[in-house]
């Protein structure tokens, strides 16, 4: 493994070459598909920019929720047997707020530009 470039080095700067130095210069459908792969690019930079904090953190708000520890996955898993069931539900401390961070979490990598998601930031500040 390289120290430098890190992969959200070498993701962001595919992506801004495509963007500033190849996308004018095409056109149609092709252009099109070039959209789509930076906006791949763009999403795997914001993934690997957040990824570790935003799941430290949801971690961390699962073991409170459940009182058991485990990796995200089987945190999530827990959790969503247990809303199965019906031992948890929006009546359960801290569960509203728990699924509210998370989609904010999620979005901000899959949506960051999405209109409602920009307007509950603003309410936040």
């Amino acid at each position: 493994m390289q120290d430098e470039p890190t992969p959200i080095e070498l993701t962001k700067s595919v992506a801004d070459f495509l963007r500033n130095d190849i996308r004018p210069l095409i056109s149609g459908h092709q252009a099109f598909k070039l959209r789509v792969a930076i906006n791949i690019l763009d999403l795997v930079t914001r993934q690997l920019t957040r990824e570790e904090g935003s799941d430290a953190a949801e971690v961390a708000r699962l073991r409170g929720l459940l009182g058991m520890d485990g990796s995200v996955t089987d945190l999530n898993r827990a959790l969503a047997e247990r809303i199965a069931k019906g031992e948890v539900d929006l009546a359960t401390p801290g569960l509203a707020e728990h699924l509210w961070q998370t989609t904010m979490d999620k979005l901000a990598v899959d949506q960051p530009s999405y209109a409602s998601y920009k307007r509950e930031l603003g309410r936040d500040g």
